[in-house]
């Protein structure tokens, strides 16, 4: 098969976790004689040194004609002061919101073999595999007004909290398929007793629920959904939540496994399995960002964007088998005890960054079966 994939490694570890990335890719190409065409483009801080925008036209063409886009990360504090209009973040939101990427899935699984590398007591995260679903294109990162001024009284700033039914009807129906697949829970994020936003929201879970009378539903309050993702994560299934609750919820998520470096995401703009006419290009990238203060170091965990690229073979492109090759190659490598040092707490070896990636795309050539990973992961369809 010969896909064309958008790589855009940004900055800070970006580069170094996509070097490992493609890695992986080449040795999947040899190993099942597939043809993957890399084009690489400029975003975020490098961009706005180059181009004086964090997404140069030549990069949003490049997107366009891409079958899939693989994403590091972007920012730093080069371009982190408060007084500037331009911003790396920007890149990746304009990205989101023209290629309508609304539904951005974050599978966070603990492996076996890392399970002492979290600091909460194994008992609790024993069983924990579940997905986050976070909407991805609307509320506060998106809404208008946005803006600084300065009056007589100081400077203020605002920034607006807005969603659509289609918007939230849309996410949430993400959230029940995805249930559908795996075990029939899902936890509907929100914070009903202060937003209005958060009312709609619940609403219209509500109204869906009525589709989907196998799906347990539980609605949740952001604080104590944050709350229980700590005290007993293994009762979560599937969770849904507006943009800026799940961005925060999926990082507090990575504790569980024992590293922000170890988890995925892809962002869709269909409903996982759809069979839209209309051709769509999905983004796949680690959750960690631009880490800035290991940057250059070597010493950057790969796994989130190695893992990130399973995603994209299985989701984008069908490719089940060779996904699966990843996936257990990345435990085998992990059983092995081959570690970063961001998960080597537990006492494995801590190797650097290239290495993680020269031993799991070795073992991607051995390692074929299907893989234990999310049990809806596997089984949908491509949403290409």
């Amino acid at each position: 098969m010969h896909a064309k994939i958008a790589v855009l490694p940004g900055d800070g570890v970006g580069p170094e976790v996509i070097s490992e990335s493609i890695k992986v890719l080449d040795a999947i190409s040899r190993k099942f004689g597939h043809d993957f065409e890399l084009v690489t483009g400029k975003i975020g801080g490098n961009a706005i040194d180059d181009f004086g925008t964090p997404l140069p036209e030549t990069t949003i063409e490049t997107c366009n004609e891409s079958d899939a886009i693989l994403f590091g990360a972007v920012g730093g504090p080069k371009w982190d002061h408060p007084s500037m209009t331009t911003r790396p973040e920007d890149g990746i939101l304009a990205i989101r919101k023209s290629l309508g990427l609304f539904a951005n899935l974050r599978p966070v699984k603990v492996y076996p073999s890392l399970i002492n590398s979290s600091p909460l007591k194994p008992e609790i995260l024993s069983g924990v595999d579940m997905i986050v679903l976070r909407e991805l294109t609307g509320g506060l990162y998106f809404g208008k007004p946005k803006k600084r001024w300065t009056t007589t009284r100081g400077r203020r700033g605002v920034d607006t909290l807005k969603y659509s039914e289609n918007e939230i009807e849309r996410i949430l129906r993400v959230g029940f398929e995805l249930a559908m697949g795996r075990r029939k829970k899902l936890a509907s994020v929100d914070k009903q007793n202060v937003l209005e936003s958060s009312r709609l929201w619940r609403e219209i879970a509500i109204e869906l629920s009525n589709e989907y009378p196998d799906v347990e539903v539980e609605h949740i309050l952001v604080d104590n959904a944050a709350m229980q993702l700590i005290r007993n994560p293994a009762s979560f299934d599937v969770i849904v939540s507006e943009n800026t609750f799940g961005d925060i919820l999926t990082d507090e998520a990575s504790v569980l496994s024992g590293s922000m470096g170890m988890l995925p995401s892809a962002s869709l703009a269909n409903l996982p399995g759809s069979t839209a006419k209309k051709r769509t290009v999905s983004l796949y990238e680690p959750i960690h960002g631009s880490a800035p203060d290991i940057a250059g170091q070597g010493i950057a965990n790969p796994i989130g964007s190695i893992l990130s690229t399973a995603m994209m073979l299985r989701l984008s492109f069908d490719m089940e088998e060779e996904a699966s090759a990843i996936e257990n190659a990345v435990e085998a490598v992990l059983s092995e005890g081959y570690r970063t040092a961001d998960i080597a707490s537990d006492g494995g070896e801590a190797v650097p960054t290239s290495q993680i990636g020269n031993v799991i795309s070795g073992s991607c050539l051995l390692y074929t079966s299907p893989s234990p990973r999310d049990g809806l992961l596997s089984r949908m369809p491509s949403s290409a």
